[in-house]
């Protein structure tokens, strides 16, 4: 079976087991549950700390599992990432004081509190610049004002609570993170059963959450300009309708540029253009 590694909490947790779930595999009813086996699609699932998954799947304890980029990286585990799920997203950052520095060039001889040090060494040492990281585990916002650190490095999605702790982000990003499918990053190892299964499944449901099925009605002589307008992922399907003269198309378009497409459709002409909801898909 395919043993697959699954946050058991935080901020990952509930939208792994949400891909998962779309994807058509079953999923633990409560957090309390460890492990679970998925026998018609030959899986076995096991709920671990986010940031432990890169160290299991490294070490080929298990075979593919679900983390953060940021905490894969930070493990130095040996893993691979095979997959972009798309959710999870986050920057992580250098803040500090008002006017302590603006860039990472700024931090030599600085001391830096972090809960990602590996992440964080591996950039000081990419830019040259030395200077003392402090681990700490979990919030590190009040490593500066309780004298821990002279700045820190931490995950950064609104920025509340930095203003709140009277720091500010500052310079370039040091790594944008998201919710990755990772594998063991080594050649000799053999492609476990099930993972192209996998794979291809929530590649399915990526396609289907950020794409909607639109069909139209047009004239035959305007659909090589529709066309130009929403090519889909490889081409639409054009009907004759009973009408002389109109055709009916069915195109993929992204989600997100869907009312701009339907604008530009009807001003070339399309009519009754509707578009539905993909549930599941393969590519």
């Amino acid at each position: 079976m395919l043993r697959v590694a699954v946050p058991n909490k935080g901020s990952l947790s509930e939208a792994a087991t949400e891909i998962l779930a779309e994807a058509g595999y079953r999923q633990r009813r409560t957090t309390k549950d460890l492990s679970l086996t998925d026998p018609d699609n030959g899986v076995e699932f096991y709920y671990l700390r986010p940031r432990d998954i890169a160290v299991y799947v490294g070490e080929g304890t298990l075979d593919v599992g679900i983390s953060g980029r940021d905490l894969v990286l930070d493990s130095h585990a040996d893993a691979e990432t095979i997959l972009e799920l798309g959710f999870g997203g986050s920057t992580f950052r250098f803040a500090g004081r008002p006017g302590v520095a603006r860039s990472v060039k700024d931090l030599e001889g600085k001391r830096i509190a972090t809960s990602f040090a590996g992440i964080l060494s591996d950039h000081l040492a990419e830019n040259g610049v030395k200077a003392s990281v402090v681990k700490l585990d979990g919030a590190v916002e009040s490593a500066v004002q309780l004298g821990v650190a002279d700045v820190i490095a931490d995950v950064v999605e609104t920025g509340t609570t930095l203003r709140q702790a009277g720091l500010e982000v500052f310079g370039e990003p040091i790594l944008k993170s998201e919710a990755v499918l990772i594998k063991r990053h080594a050649a000799s190892v053999e492609q476990p059963n099930g993972l192209e299964q996998l794979v291809r499944r929530l590649e399915g449901v990526l396609v289907a959450r950020n794409y909607v099925m639109m069909d139209y009605d047009i004239r035959a002589e305007a659909v090589e300009a529709a066309n130009a307008v929403a090519p889909g992922l490889e081409s639409p399907t054009v009907s004759p309708l009973h009408r002389e003269g109109w055709v009916a198309v069915r195109v993929m378009v992204p989600r997100a540029e869907a009312q701009r497409i339907m604008d530009l459709l009807w001003e070339i002409g399309a009519r009754a253009i509707l578009t539905t909801d993909i549930h599941a898909c393969r590519i």
